[in-house]
């Protein structure tokens, strides 16, 4: 692995780590306010298992290192960062949280554990609330206000993590309401605690313990508090303005590299200095809708693009975690995530998936779903006379019928290993041997056929009462090239295939109406398929010209689809 491909691994997992290991702690004292509701002495006896937790020296290490690392990367990640356009709301919103939270609670830090490590105060939580509800009550809304950002900022960060595992959707309302209540009951049970200790604090003696359990140093903690976060702010303005330096030392470098032009499909341009931005940066910069169900951060394939032009031979390879998403999704040659790669020449972008993708499919897609060519089978079916069937129906009739129909047909399509591309009417298409190719898939499509014809048996047998005549249906199956991918446009986005072959396999479905037929399958299924996915059935050979054809085409024609046994031929007669 590159060097630079690991330090982005390392990099990726210590901020997430980091980021974990700051929830944990902050869940867990969310949870330790809660016991407030109950009393006081609940409040405090939580906290001696809190305290035994972080404060010991495993606990003590990770947390701090967490809390040092974790700031540390987001410095470092907006020293590297070109520029902010572009970002969603969420992104702000959690950038903007995160970067509050240091100044807010580095007084609490060191009020607390600073003064307990460095001169035994015994910060109990009725030191810490008589602080905030009676001394300073504008430090105790900051922190309950801290408590807030913090809380906001790491659901952010867990929810762009969790989203693209393998959550159940039924499980993301839970923890919602865990996101929503915890922070509600920690105020109630900070609130009724402070009460509690409001109506101690009346009772002379209950205030003599306190003041003896304290170990107040006197003058002294108010020297140390007030020194050490004059010294903790000036280290994070130190380092604001280090940040701010090396933006601009990183700018100013960036410009010696000439400027790349990246173009998009509806002719916008965006022009900038060369590896200063990413594809997704570029994207966003000029407000072209481009999707990133992850946020950029390059744990989803959803902002994959397709890239050309001079720059894309360029461009470095891909590093270990870029090819993982890659090959996950079994991507094409040309094809990278648009986040993690930075032109340093021009090139041509196109993007593989709408704007408005959505997580579920962040994984989910393979590479024919991007659109390829491959050579298929192509099935049709078409209800025979249901217009004159339908009539004097009642609508509600006619829809139950056909959906009963509908689930038949598509039962019997999933069962042979095929794939259901839409229902046009009263009609079906399917898709067979996308993955397995050609030959297997024009077995699969006669296998189709005949649990199609089976389960139309069954479906006439069911409803005989409530039809007239009984169903009949006529199918036609073709094989060749076609353009396979998701098209459509939002909720209506589906795999399906385009193509001549396509238009072929229909007109033999129109064609089993001139033959008086249920099957008519080109001579290219028949010879892929091979004898025994066509044993059973009479065949007969045509030639027969279709609209569109300049030449006739060959079929063999099936007047009925019989099931297949063991130990039956094919039978197929020529004709002239």
């Amino acid at each position: 692995m590159a060097a630079g491909a690991r330090f982005e691994e390392i990099y990726s997992r210590t901020k997430l780590a980091s980021g974990l290991v700051l929830f944990t702690f902050l869940a867990t004292h969310l949870i330790n306010h809660t016991f407030g509701i109950v009393s006081l002495q609940a409040m405090d006896a939580g906290s001696g298992v809190f305290k035994f937790i972080w404060r010991s020296w495993p606990g003590t290490v990770l947390l701090y290192t967490a809390a040092i690392t974790h700031p540390l990367l987001a410095l470092f990640n907006w020293l590297r960062r070109g520029h902010y356009r572009g970002i969603q709301w969420q992104g702000w919103m959690q950038l903007a949280l995160g970067v509050c939270v240091p100044p807010l609670v580095v007084d609490h830090v060191i009020g607390t554990r600073g003064l307990h490590e460095a001169l035994g105060v015994n910060d109990t939580y009725a030191y810490v609330l008589i602080v905030q509800f009676v001394q300073e009550p504008l430090i105790g809304l900051r922190q309950n206000i801290l408590i807030l950002i913090a809380w906001g900022h790491g659901c952010f960060g867990v929810y762009y993590w969790l989203r693209l595992k393998a959550v159940s959707e039924r499980v993301w309302p839970f923890l919602f309401g865990a996101a929503l209540l915890l922070p509600m009951l920690a105020t109630m049970g900070y609130l009724s605690a402070g009460r509690a200790v409001l109506l101690a604090m009346q009772q002379p003696e209950w205030m003599e313990a306190f003041r003896a359990s304290l170990n107040w140093p006197g003058p002294a903690a108010n020297d140390f508090g007030m020194r050490n976060v004059g010294l903790a702010y000036q280290t994070m303005i130190g380092l604001l303005g280090l940040g701010l330096f090396g933006r601009l030392l990183a700018a100013a470098l960036r410009r010696r590299r000439g400027i790349v032009t990246v173009s998009y499909p509806d002719g916008r341009k965006f022009r900038g200095l060369a590896g200063s931005l990413t594809v997704l940066e570029a994207s966003r910069a000029i407000g072209y809708p481009h999707a990133s169900v992850c946020g950029g951060q390059g744990r989803c394939s959803t902002c994959r693009v397709r890239l050309s032009g001079a720059g894309a031979a360029d461009l470095s390879p891909p590093d270990a975690a870029e090819q993982k998403v890659l090959d996950r999704v079994k991507a094409s040659p040309g094809v990278r995530l648009a986040c993690q790669v930075r032109p340093q020449g021009d090139v041509a972008v196109l993007p593989l998936l709408p704007a408005g993708v959505q997580s579920r499919i962040a994984y989910g897609n393979t590479s024919y779903a991007q659109g390829s060519e491959r050579r298929i089978a192509i099935l049709f079916a078409d209800l025979r006379g249901f217009t004159k069937l339908s009539e004097g129906k009642l609508p509600y009739d006619v829809v139950f019928v056909l959906n009963q129909y509908f689930k038949a047909m598509g039962e019997a399509v999933d069962g042979a290993g095929g794939k259901l591309d839409k229902f046009i009417g009263d009609g079906v298409m399917a898709l067979f041997g996308i993955d397995e190719g050609p030959d297997e898939g024009c077995r699969r499509a006669l296998d189709a056929a005949r649990r199609m014809a089976a389960a139309l048996v069954q479906l006439n047998d069911a409803l005989k009462m409530d039809l007239d005549q009984k169903l009949r249906i006529g199918i036609g199956i073709h094989c060749g090239p076609a353009i396979v991918g998701e098209m459509g446009h939002g909720s209506a986005m589906h795999l399906t295939a385009v193509g001549d072959a396509v238009n072929t396999a229909s007109r033999l479905e129109t064609a089993t109406k001139d033959f008086g037929a249920e099957l008519v399958i080109s001579a290219e299924v028949a010879d892929r398929a091979g004898a025994a996915a066509m044993a059973g059935m009479s065949w007969q050979r045509e030639s027969v010209a279709l609209r569109g054809k300049s030449e006739n085409i060959e079929v063999l024609v099936a007047g009925h689809i019989a099931p297949a046994e063991a130990g039956m031929s094919a039978t197929v007669a020529a004709t002239s």
